[in-house]
């Protein structure tokens, strides 16, 4: 994967800091400020394949530099307990009235605290009312959003703090690769179907 392409239509860790990009625009991302990186290591290679299948299908591509990149918030204590009550509630009624106000088409989260903030935003209950995040669970609600997914409203997608980490293991590499390209190619699909309707185009 050439750093090149990547620098083209990546977003950097170090540009980020509590937020980047414009509000105005469709995407945002929500990021766990305890790892910014998730940016480069998670987004970055699922952006990459959805900015390939987009260009091969549309011949056109995603404005990845406007995606609109907030950190959220590290620790909300437990699914349904927390200790900074006060300061959660604080960041959810402030995402609340952001997403009222420019009305996002999709927010995308990564990991267990970012994917249960923006469900308590949203005031989403789980069909089974988890304990805790696990990667199972997060991916069964990757599914449902993408099958969900309402280009007249804002959509929720969480994603899995999964990255393909340094390793001589050639299995696990490749398995890494493989989520990413399917995750990748789901994405991409919706914004083809919906390219009408998202003002997201170079």
């Amino acid at each position: 994967m050439p750093s090149l392409v990547l620098d083209n239509y990546s977003i950097s860790v170090e540009s980020m800091m509590k937020e980047s990009g414009d509000r105005s625009f469709p995407i945002w991302l929500l990021v766990n400020p305890k790892y910014p990186t998730d940016v480069l290591n998670i987004w970055n290679p699922i952006m990459y394949e959805i900015q390939d299948k987009v260009y091969r299908k549309l011949h056109a591509r995603i404005n990845s530099r406007n995606i609109y990149i907030k950190n959220a918030i590290s620790n909300i204590g437990r699914v349904s307990h927390t200790s900074s009550e006060a300061e959660v509630n604080n960041n959810i009624t402030m995402l609340k009235k952001s997403v009222l106000e420019y009305q996002p088409k999709l927010i995308i989260t990564f990991g267990t605290i970012t994917t249960e903030f923006v469900r308590r935003v949203f005031d989403v209950r789980p069909e089974k009312e988890p304990n805790h995040w696990s990667t199972s669970n997060l991916g069964y609600e990757f599914e449902r959003s993408i099958a969900n997914f309402d280009i007249t409203q804002t959509n929720w997608i969480p994603l899995n703090r999964r990255t393909m980490r340094a390793t001589t293991n050639i299995k696990d590499w490749e398995e890494g690769k493989g989520h990413y390209q399917d995750v990748a190619t789901k994405m991409a699909d919706l914004f083809i179907e919906n390219k009408d309707s998202l003002e997201i185009w170079i």
